[in-house]
């Protein structure tokens, strides 16, 4: 049963991502799109027994310089909140060339139409954009 809501949600987002993106739908039933250089994906699953999420994982920038200018210094900005929205939590990992920052949003869609869940996925999406900007000047 709860494969069929997960399935179902992840439907009516593709359907809702659809208006603004083109949605490729990957072997694992994830949701890949773009969104203004922020590269976006969309996952269903159980958290636990009758609690299906879909989590939506934005990887905002990667590979960028490290700074001693607290202006420029990526962990320091997003923790101030560049680019700073009401949905999503921002991550920066050091990877082997640089800083690289995600923007994931977990919540409960079963239930929400094409509309509000189109709503939904593009505000934290949007934040994404928007901290892209920031960080990357583009």
């Amino acid at each position: 049963m709860t494969t069929d809501v997960i399935s179902g949600m992840l439907t009516t987002a593709k359907g809702s991502l659809e208006r603004f993106h083109d949605v490729t739908t990957d072997d694992d039933g994830a949701l890949t799109f773009a969104h203004g250089g922020v590269l976006c994906v969309v996952q269903g699953t159980e958290l636990e027994e009758g609690l299906p999420v879909l989590n939506l994982t934005c990887v905002v920038a990667w590979d960028l310089p490290e700074s001693a200018d607290p202006e420029h210094d990526v962990p320091r900005r997003v923790g101030l909140g560049v680019g700073e929205g009401l949905f999503g939590t921002p991550r920066v990992v050091r990877g082997e060339r640089g800083w690289d920052v995600t923007l994931r949003y977990a919540f409960p869609a079963a239930g929400l139409g094409e509309g509000p869940m189109g709503t939904l996925l593009m505000l934290v999406v949007s934040s994404a954009s928007s901290m892209r900007a920031e960080l990357v000047g583009s």
